[in-house]
């Protein structure tokens, strides 16, 4: 279990690789940004 071991934490950051021991972080989407606020509804 290390830096050659495919399926450690430690070897995923190695290899530059993801996975289930390393899981890529995702970019929320904030709600702020979502609504706004100054549009006004077409009628």
């Amino acid at each position: 279990m290390g830096k050659g071991d495919k399926k450690s934490k430690r070897g995923k950051i190695q290899r530059g690789t993801f996975g289930v021991r390393r899981p890529k972080i995702k970019k929320r989407v904030r709600p702020e940004t979502k609504i706004d606020i100054n549009k006004k509804a077409k009628a």
